[in-house]
């Protein structure tokens, strides 16, 4: 172990390590009818990175669905895509702080927003002026969506796919979360105290994603497997795993910037995907990297090669370096505070190409000079 190692692992080595199942964690699942009709916005979208998961479900509803409500879907569809963002994730966090139980509900809040959605939007670290004024703005075409959804018979439809599996499901998956503590090795890796309540959302309409809302809580889909759905969890709760504005922040993106690979995948990759600056990379990726030690340690990983190489076409590749980093100081067995650590790599150069290239090469399997774009297996 060098010198850097050394003081490293020293300096994570101050935080005890709790046992993977000493009851940190306290689980709920439940369903929601009202996220449900956010997340099929994107299926009824029509971007393909929803339709080809939903082809059946579309065919059945389109007929019954306004033309005026896909009118309006799309324009909001053209907004979202015009500032490189989700749209559903993003209505479906900004929303969260109101009731999710129906579709009225939802369509409620959506009216009412100004006392029943901004105190909690404004209160959480999601906050932000722009797009709560976009959401305003196009508040009238959202309500004219919600409203098309219960003209079309959402709620009803929604429970055909959903009747006979979802109280079974909430009940397996309940049992088997009781046995993990996933705040327990999170807090060991990012170095700060969070809730004890991780809340599991199980829903029909959210795939491809797994979508972190306000509070310790997600968004899944209810056949998503047990592993995945733990996978998930280990990795939301870390967003974001230390200030996106702070000064350690600013450094790393700094040198990711100077990096001509990372601005490379920054412009190539699908924008679909999001993470669309390299400051929402460096988000995602370095949780990417913390959750995969955190699936490790609880047994549910999947081999970090595979994981990487398919992932959103490949993009992933600071993820891959920084995992690849942390495994060469210990950083899986010892934990730490994450954004020391983060802050000691940039100072120490770690995050230019020829300490952050080889690292995730490594990881990966490929040449450094093959890790974007992907090579065609």
């Amino acid at each position: 172990m060098n010198r850097r190692q050394l003081m490293a692992a020293a300096t994570a080595a101050a935080l005890p390590i709790p046992a993977l199942a000493a009851g940190r964690t306290r689980w709920k699942v439940r369903a929601s009818e009202g996220f449900d009709a956010l997340c099929f916005l994107g299926p009824l979208s029509g971007k393909p990175l929803y339709t080809r998961y939903y082809e059946a479900e579309l065919a059945a509803f389109r007929p019954a669905f306004p033309s005026s409500a896909q009118a309006a879907l799309d324009r909001l569809q053209a907004a979202a895509d015009a500032k490189g963002s989700l749209l559903a994730p993003g209505l479906c966090t900004l929303l969260s702080g109101a009731s999710d139980a129906t579709l009225d509900d939802v369509s409620l809040a959506v009216r009412e927003a100004e006392a029943r959605v901004r105190p909690a939007y404004a209160a959480s670290p999601y906050w932000d002026q722009e797009s709560w004024e976009g959401f305003l703005a196009s508040r009238a075409d959202l309500l004219a969506v919600l409203a098309g959804l219960k003209t079309a018979g959402f709620p009803a439809f929604r429970q055909t796919f959903l009747r006979a599996k979802l109280e079974p499901r909430v009940a397996a998956l309940s049992a088997r979360l009781a046995a993990l503590d996933v705040i327990a090795e999170q807090e060991r890796l990012i170095g700060r105290a969070l809730e004890p309540e991780i809340e599991v959302i199980l829903l029909w309409f959210s795939k491809p994603h797994g979508t972190r809302i306000q509070g310790q809580r997600f968004l899944s889909h209810v056949d998503y497997p047990d592993d995945l759905t733990i996978r998930i969890a280990a990795h939301e709760i870390l967003h974001p795993p230390f200030a996106m504005e702070g000064p350690t922040a600013k450094a790393a993106i700094a040198a990711l910037e100077a990096d001509p690979l990372m601005v490379r995948i920054l412009k190539e990759h699908d924008p679909a995907f999001g993470y669309n600056s390299m400051e929402g990379i460096l988000n995602e990726d370095t949780v990417q990297a913390l959750d995969q030690i955190v699936s490790d340690r609880l047994g549910v990983a999947r081999p970090p090669a595979e994981r990487w190489a398919k992932a959103d076409e490949g993009m992933h590749v600071l993820a891959a370096g920084l995992y690849g980093l942390l495994k060469a100081d210990g950083y899986d067995r010892t934990g730490g505070r994450i954004e020391t650590w983060m802050a000691g790599a940039v100072k120490a150069g770690r995050l230019a190409p020829a300490s952050l290239h080889p690292a995730a090469a490594g990881v990966l399997g490929v040449p450094a000079d093959q890790l974007w774009p992907r090579p065609k297996t």
